[in-house]
């Protein structure tokens, strides 16, 4: 499996447009980029950037998606062509869907691989860490992890699992700062995860992130025939990719240890954030690129996959797993096991 290219526009006020089996990119009528169009498996584009007619539909025939997203990275819309993927993987889908005791094991898998790969991200900040307390919050911090794990196989209903995994996730985010190095850390200070909108500069660059990773997960689901509306563990709503959600949660420790790597290495600083009126903190403009050309190297980088024994790119992990999903949609496989960092 080819790991293709995410091409993302970022400069105000862009024009792409088709110029033969090539995407070019011009500014004030200046060219800055051409990409043959068979590197590419999606176009994202940032807040005002203008998009062809023939460009649109060069990228639909080629199954190549377009996304458009806001100056911050919300998402608006996504162009596609014809989903690929058989008519009876869809309808087990949403047979299944409606089965609770499936829909409640699938669910409960996928927060495992959820806390599991967040509690490795502590324990190695843990082994790692400078001062005593902050090695002595993290540790705690997995050991909560550890019984929220325990905790999961006897949630008898999807409500249950869900109060499970909130919980969980306070205490992941309430240990998050120890891992901040201590000079950024005035900056960088989380008080929980805020969202819609972030009201801190940690929140601001985890939503960031995690709108990245969506579409990531998005795109997998869709690449293998799958309805990215239809989920098990997120609650089906209109406009809502429920599908794409469950199956990034495994991934979510994967983002978080970017931006924490953002952070500490001094590639983001505080100057890098607006506050806007009502509280809002927003990613601001070439750190934005910055995060991209990370989040990119990062999707390059070689993990061994536990099930297959083999070594892919993180970027192709999404895909991977969501294939596993569909084999045990099919019934070739008795459950989903999510993805287990090492």
């Amino acid at each position: 499996m080819q790991l293709l290219n995410t091409l993302y526009v970022t400069t105000p006020e862009s024009y792409i447009h088709l110029d033969n089996e090539t995407l070019r990119v011009e500014v004030d009528k200046k060219t800055r980029l051409r990409v043959p169009l068979h590197h590419l498996s999606a176009v994202v584009c940032f807040g005002h950037v203008s998009v062809s007619l023939p460009l649109m539909h060069k990228l639909a025939e080629s199954g190549i998606s377009l996304v458009l997203l806001d100056t911050h990275g919300r998402f608006k819309a996504r162009l596609e062509g014809p989903v690929s993927g058989n008519v009876l993987l869809r309808q087990a889908q949403h047979r299944l869907a409606g089965d609770p005791a499936f829909a409640l094991n699938v669910a409960r898998n996928c927060i495992a691989g959820k806390l599991r790969n967040g509690r490795q991200v502590l324990l190695r900040g843990a082994r790692e860490a400078k001062a005593e307390e902050d090695a002595a919050i993290l540790t705690r911090g997995a050991a909560d992890l550890a019984a929220a794990l325990r905790a999961l196989p006897g949630a008898g209903d999807a409500d249950t699992l869900r109060g499970v995994e909130g919980e969980a996730a306070r205490q992941y985010f309430a240990a998050l700062n120890a891992l901040i190095r201590a000079s950024a850390r005035d900056s960088f200070r989380m008080d929980g995860r805020s969202r819609r909108p972030p009201r801190d500069r940690i929140n601001a660059l985890l939503s960031f992130v995690y709108s990245l990773l969506m579409n990531d997960c998005r795109s997998a689901i869709e690449a293998c025939g799958l309805d990215p509306q239809i989920g098990f563990l997120h609650v089906v709503r209109p406009g809502r990719a429920a599908l794409a959600l469950d199956l990034m949660e495994e991934f979510r420790a994967f983002a978080d240890r970017l931006v924490l790597s953002l952070i500490n290495r001094g590639q983001i600083g505080a100057g890098d954030f607006v506050e806007r009126e009502g509280g809002a903190v927003l990613l601001e403009g070439d750190a934005r690129k910055t995060v991209l050309v990370a989040y990119q190297e990062r999707k390059q980088e070689n993990l061994t996959h536990p099930l297959l024994s083999e070594t892919v790119p993180f970027g192709l992990l999404p895909h991977l797993q969501a294939r596993l999903l569909a084999r045990t949609l099919r019934g070739d496989t008795a459950e989903y096991l999510p993805y287990l960092a090492r």
